[in-house]
């Protein structure tokens, strides 16, 4: 027997939240916090504090979106896209500019990265539009331009800011939910090759630090104090780490300064340093068990509609912790890209948390069956 839209009060979903999921959540973001706590020198209010704020925050918003009734997240999918469609615009002109990025707004004591929150906007606004369509429709070639638009609007937008490891962590996001929504395969081959026809011509677009960032990631021995410098006290890093580590608080890389951005982009090469390939494998554990705890949700959803919400935002962590991971040890040219629920940023600590909101509503209404016309 379906499920109707009445079933649940907001007392009733806070019952049925899964409470594996928010462990994982919650125990990812306490590691995070001791790093935050050991990048910054054994201070705690440099970046621990800080971020134990926005959690806080952030938890509370996770619970409170975890109990709305999915349909009116449903119903205002395509006003949260156009809400930081919007900002992103605004970016342009309003912006604040920091470390040759045009990507914040400030409105007073808060300071909002606009392209954070279209990773969770795009997801909702593309499971509303797959959700609406029969699997006939998904898969005739008219109904690519709506999901298309969706996905390269903000993507042009932020590589103009530019951040281009956000662009592609979109662009990939989007095209992943067209492919699961039942896009026939044959169009992302025939895409896939038109990329790599058109990559000369790409190339002559990109500016000169992001050509840098790719020579560097092809050989960064060939400026070891410049481009290159990165990567390899990063690798450093990593390896002095050893087995087990060095110790909390006692990374020789990190504490005199010889890693850049430990606090962000880096702080998977601090914890490595600290403690070692075991502490690296434990950490993987944890993320690979909660993006089983997801996929396990959204196989688990009935509704389109949830299943799509659920699986983008997955994905999302998925490549998310796979570009970082790759990116410190030399696998990927350095994009900056941050480690989920554990390098310092608020806006993207906050949209990580709201996002698993999502996640936890659509497993609270798995088994609600809404109309895919709905």
């Amino acid at each position: 027997m379906f499920l109707t839209q009445e079933s649940f009060t907001f007392f009733d979903r806070l019952e049925r939240l899964n409470w594996a999921v928010i462990g994982l959540v919650s125990l990812l973001s306490c590691i995070g916090f001791f790093l935050l706590y050991s990048a910054g020198g054994g201070d705690f209010s440099v970046w621990a504090q800080p971020q134990l704020l926005k959690f806080f925050l952030g938890f509370c918003l996770m619970i409170l979106v975890a109990c709305i009734d999915i349909k009116n997240i449903m119903k205002y999918a395509y006003t949260a896209y156009g809400f930081a469609l919007v900002l992103l615009i605004l970016v342009h002109i309003f912006g604040m500019i920091g470390m040759g990025a045009q990507r914040w707004i400030s409105f007073g004591v808060i300071r909002l990265q606009p392209s954070e929150l279209m990773k969770i906007s795009l997801v909702m606004a593309l499971a509303c539009y797959y959700h609406r369509q029969s699997l006939e429709d998904v898969q005739s070639p008219g109904s690519m331009l709506v999901p298309l638009v969706l996905i390269f609007a903000p993507a042009v937008l932020v590589l103009k800011q530019p951040d281009l490891g956000t662009t592609i962590l979109l662009v990939i996001i989007g095209l992943s939910m067209m492919f699961i929504a039942g896009v026939r395969l044959w169009y992302f081959i025939a895409a896939f090759g038109s990329i790599i026809i058109s990559g000369p011509i790409a190339w002559g677009f990109l500016r000169d630090y992001q050509k840098k960032r790719i020579l560097t990631f092809l050989d960064p021995e060939q400026d070891p104090l410049g481009s290159g410098y990165h990567i390899l006290q990063s690798k450093i890093a990593l390896g002095s780490g050893g087995m087990f580590g060095k110790g909390f608080l006692k990374g020789t890389q990190s504490h005199l300064n010889f890693l850049p951005e430990k606090q962000t982009d880096f702080i998977f090469t601090m914890f490595c340093e600290e403690f070692g390939l075991m502490g690296a494998i434990t950490l993987l554990g944890i993320y690979a068990f909660l993006i089983f705890q997801c996929l396990m949700i959204c196989m688990r959803c009935r509704s389109c509609f949830a299943r799509l919400m659920s699986f983008g935002i997955t994905m999302s962590l998925f490549i998310y912790v796979f570009i970082n991971m790759s990116m410190v040890i030399g696998l990927v040219p350095v994009v900056g890209v941050p480690l989920p629920f554990i390098s310092y940023g608020g806006t993207s600590l906050l949209t990580l948390l709201i996002g698993f909101g999502l996640i936890l509503n659509a497993d609270v209404h798995q088994e609600l069956k809404i109309q895919r016309y709905e």
